[in-house]
């Protein structure tokens, strides 16, 4: 399973994907992702290439990111997400 949820964080692993699929299914969720979920996770990898999270951290754009962290784990991404207008 690529999502799993925690309370208001959600978690996906983009791990084996193509670019252009992972940006889209990020793309998708953030579009229809639950009011409560204030949180993305995206587990991106770091040991075999820098695309995913290069598109995580510098291309992916959507107006329910707030804002994206840093962790200390390389392979990981912290989308902070605004709440759903409406």
């Amino acid at each position: 399973m690529r999502f799993t949820r925690q309370g208001p964080v959600m978690t996906v692993d983009l791990h084996g994907m193509y670019l252009e699929d992972a940006k889209s299914l990020l793309e998708n969720w953030l579009g229809h992702a639950p009011a409560g979920v204030t949180e993305l996770r995206v587990i991106h990898g770091s040991n075999r290439g820098t695309v995913l999270r290069d598109m995580v951290q510098r291309d992916l754009k959507h107006p329910r990111i707030q804002r994206k962290l840093l962790t200390l784990n390389p392979g990981e991404t912290r989308l902070l997400l605004k709440p759903p207008k409406g």
